[in-house]
């Protein structure tokens, strides 16, 4: 098995503070998520997550006009430059304080930060796309001027269209108007009259007018004029910025929390406290539209380049809305757990992510996009656990409400309700693979719970346990249901035979959690002593014992008077979870590592860090001790007394209550990881954590991959060869090379009788690749009848190999699986749609046929492009197949 795993996405939250961000074409939003920064393609429909973290949440964003060049910037001022279109981090610098402000001039030549009170001007980094000898500065952040002059801090900085001036907004009540260099006649301007704190100031578009706006949603236009006396009638010009008019926002006791201003099209959008936003038109102030669309503040809002879309941003949920206000829908409407999620399992095909958290929330996350597409709210408590049927259109929950539902994922509606006849609190979860038998354990109870899926009713009450059940699980083939207790044993049952036997196994600590093999013929089991032990099924045998003690333990925590190596609440296992072809098992707890281990071996294969977050409390291995005052660590000191807003002041969160949303500011999250789960394909696992749900993968693309390359491997050579019909020859060039272009072109230049003879005499090396590479042209691609060719020579020819090695190419054949189902279902909808059509024409005079004619091949193309769009990438091309 391959254990090269990587951080591909985050998902599971889409903000957490800070500020937005629009790509300069508008298609793109780059929203902040604790640590890291997601990006939401918006016109794809797609989403990922860049893969550098920072050591504390970031605050600030901002992207160069080019948008190739990120700068973010976390809490403590480290900024991390950032060439996009490549995902590379380039440099790394500290600004010494943390940012209150930060935006890149128009012409990309520098860019301002606001520090405090004061105001720093940079260079912005050359890159090697744009410096003159192609490689990168040595020295890449240059100060170009330091400005002083407010008295509090600054919270937004506005540069003007030919980046020679910039205006500041302060918490000193005041606007201020810099120049970049030194300008002749001019002179640093105050613009003073609010009379609480300036949030936002801004350039009109001809920079003929400034508009500022305060907390409590006070706006002033400013223009630049001379003072008129009536009873003088010649005086000396005194021309200055003076207030032409004052506008404001009668919003009750709400407070302005947010506003954005498109200089082209006039528009200003404000956000408040109270979740409303407003969209007026300037400089006459015409109200446009009032929305309510959050239950709390709404923290940031954007306006894309064309004016069209508004972008908004709830930290209090975890909230990212896009919105069109011109047709008055939404674009993107997202919104993550605001609580500890519990569980999370895979779909059969691989395609889904089911997440459960203790705000009662169940979301289906498509894996492909990185959205939610679906969220059932039903349980009105924290939801435990959850498993999938075999076939993957039924799910299955348990909750701390005292119920288990099924879940229709077709027409996405609960439709059973499983309950017990006392009050229980369910916790653990099974299914039986033909999906007539559910099963729930309780911490509350000593007994298993059996229900029918079919009429709902309880079968039956499994005794045997002396202590809460902690975890069950049931036999992938049907066969047997283990169950493990705090009772320090894990019972296997026969539920399906005659007499309801169970043969107990005998733990030494209170059992955490379990998992079958995927070949139902052994069983992992983690203990309360960081044990994992492994067991023969057919013979209730003990083979296996690892120590993981040593492996899981990380994290200090700043309330622990213990090292991280003493501590004893991070070493134990809480999850684990057998990889696809059973060779490896993942495991993961209370701490900041998951482990993978090889079964057979019983090695530590590779170590993951979830986070290196310093905002979650035990991602340190050591505490700092300079941060330790007299009256305790400085992190737990409670500093939201002295916040500006009241509702900042007030703390609604329950004492000593760890698990908690990383977006609220006034907790300190622990780091946790309740759940993982191991894709069906073994490309992939996820993992539930306290920043939210992380997907790891191996690397599916084609890489440049030096392997047995001369000087005769050229794309040149490649093309050559398949010119002259050595099609063999020119694809395993292109293999070597990795250049997903020259694949294609070389994969479609192929003729379909040389088909079987290029595939028979492929290397075995290459034949993973081979079919990674055919099953991702048969989804984009339109030429599925080539697509299926190919496929039927790979098992003609490698159908023994790939039998005998199933382990090794079980992804593979996964996704050959999904290929073919999707086309077999587009076709069958083509011709029963198709039929209905011949079928009406059929009943109609001959007259009328001749003229119908057309509709054929109309109805032909609606279906070919409505089965098409079904699939996530694909074209909506169908040839070939009218006939």
């Amino acid at each position: 098995m391959k254990t090269d795993f990587h951080f591909s996405n985050l998902l599971g939250t889409v903000y957490g503070r800070g500020n937005l961000l629009f790509a300069p074409d508008g298609s793109c939003l780059l929203s902040p998520v604790g640590n890291r920064v997601s990006v939401f393609d918006l016109v794809s429909n797609k989403s990922y997550t860049l893969p550098f973290a920072h050591r504390r949440n970031i605050s600030r964003i901002a992207l160069n006009p080019r948008g190739n060049l990120l700068l973010s910037v976390d809490e403590d001022g480290r900024a991390i430059l950032t060439h996009l279109p490549r995902r590379i981090a380039l440099y790394h610098f500290s600004f010494r304080g943390a940012l209150t402000a930060l935006a890149f001039s128009p012409s990309g030549r520098y860019f301002a930060a606001g520090i405090g009170r004061q105001i720093e001007v940079w260079h912005t980094p050359s890159t090697p796309d744009t410096s003159g000898d192609g490689g990168l500065e040595f020295a890449p952040f240059i100060r170009h001027r330091t400005y002083t002059g407010h008295f509090d801090e600054v919270q937004s900085i506005e540069w003007s269209s030919d980046s020679r001036f910039f205006l500041s907004a302060a918490k000193d009540l005041t606007a201020k108007i810099w120049s970049l260099d030194p300008e002749e006649g001019f002179v640093p301007t105050t613009l003073a009259g609010h009379r609480q704190p300036v949030r936002n100031a801004w350039f009109s578009k001809d920079q003929e007018t400034i508009y500022t706006i305060s907390k409590d949603g006070a706006l002033f236009e400013w223009k630049y004029k001379a003072k008129h006396d009536e009873d003088e009638e010649e005086q000396p010009k005194d021309e200055r910025w003076r207030i032409a008019k004052k506008h404001f926002f009668m919003q009750n006791n709400a407070t302005l929390t947010c506003a954005a201003f498109h200089a082209p099209s006039n528009l200003l959008v404000t956000g408040f406290s109270s979740g409303i936003f407003m969209i007026h038109e300037l400089p006459d102030f015409n109200e446009i539209q009032t929305l309510s669309i959050s239950n709390n503040g709404i923290d940031y809002v954007t306006i894309n380049s064309t004016g069209e879309w508004l972008a908004f941003g709830a930290s209090k949920l975890g909230q990212l809305l896009v919105w069109e206000w011109q047709s008055e829908s939404f674009i993107l409407k997202q919104q993550g757990h605001y609580d500890s999620m519990n569980s999370i399992v895979y779909s059969p095909d691989g395609q889904r992510i089911i997440t459960c958290a203790d705000d009662g929330k169940i979301k289906v996350w498509d894996t492909n996009s990185g959205f939610c597409i679906v969220t059932f709210t039903e349980h009105s408590s924290g939801v435990t656990a959850c498993e999938f049927s075999k076939r993957g259109n039924v799910l299955f929950t348990a909750s701390l409400d005292g119920s288990v539902r099924a879940w229709d994922l077709i027409r996405y509606r609960n439709f059973r309700t499983f309950t017990a006849p006392t009050r229980l609190s369910f916790s653990s979860l099974a299914i039986d693979p033909s999906g007539e038998v559910v099963c729930a354990g309780s911490l509350d109870s000593d007994n298993i719970h059996i229900w029918s899926v079919q009429t709902g009713q309880l079968l039956d009450q499994l005794a045997g346990h002396e202590g809460p059940v902690s975890s069950l699980a049931f036999a992938p083939d049907g066969g047997a249901l283990i169950s493990g207790s705090w009772d320090n044993t894990v019972r296997i049952w026969n539920i399906f035979s005659r007499t309801q036997t169970s043969e107990p196994l005998q733990l030494q600590a209170n059992v955490l959690a379990l998992a079958f093999r995927p070949d139902s013929k052994q069983i992992a089991v983690s203990t309360l002593d960081g044990q994992l032990t492994f067991w023969n099924v057919s013979d209730a045998l003990q083979t296996g014992v690892l120590d993981g003690r040593r492996d899981v333990s990380g994290g200090r925590k700043l309330s622990d008077r213990r090292t991280a190596a003493n501590a004893a609440g991070t070493k134990t296992f809480t999850t684990l979870r057998y990889s696809a072809d059973g060779t490896c098992v993942l495991a993961g707890g209370n701490s900041k590592y998951i482990c993978l281990y090889e079964v057979q071996s019983g090695m530590l294969v590779k170590k993951f860090t979830v986070s290196v977050n310093l905002a979650l409390d035990g991602t340190q291995e050591y505490l700092n001790s300079r941060l330790m005052t007299e009256a305790g660590p400085l992190g737990l000191i409670d500093t939201q007394g002295e916040a500006e807003d009241l509702q900042d002041r007030l703390d609604h969160t329950l004492p000593g209550a760890s698990r908690g949303d990383a977006s609220v500011r006034r907790t300190r999250p622990e780091i946790r990881v309740p759940a993982v789960a191991f894709s069906p394909t073994g490309r992939a696992f996820c993992a539930a954590s306290t920043e939210g749900l992380l997907l790891y993968s191996l690397d599916a693309g084609f890489a440049f991959d030096p392997f047995e390359l001369d000087v005769d491997v050229t794309p040149a050579g490649a093309l050559s060869a398949l010119c002259r019909g050595d099609g063999l020859r020119a694809l395993v060039m292109a293999f070597r090379l990795g250049e997903k272009g020259l694949i294609r072109r070389v994969f479609e230049g192929i003729p379909v009788a040389d088909v079987p003879l290029v595939v028979g005499a492929l290397p075995l090396v290459y034949l993973g690749r081979l079919i990674r590479l055919i099953a991702e042209r048969a989804e984009e691609g339109p030429h599925l009848e080539f697509c299926l060719r190919w496929i039927e020579a790979v098992l003609v020819c490698h159908g023994r190999v790939l039998r005998e090695r199933r382990g090794e190419f079980a992804a593979e054949m996964k996704l050959v699986l999904r290929v073919v189902g999707w086309i077999e279902k587009g076709i069958w909808r083509m011709g029963e749609r198709n039929g209905y059509a011949v079928d009406v024409l059929l009943r109609q005079p001959l007259k009328e046929v001749e003229g119908a004619m057309g509709a054929i091949e109309d109805v032909a193309d609606v279906d070919m492009g409505e089965t098409g769009s079904e699939s996530e990438g694909s074209e909506g091309e169908w040839m070939g197949l009218e006939d």
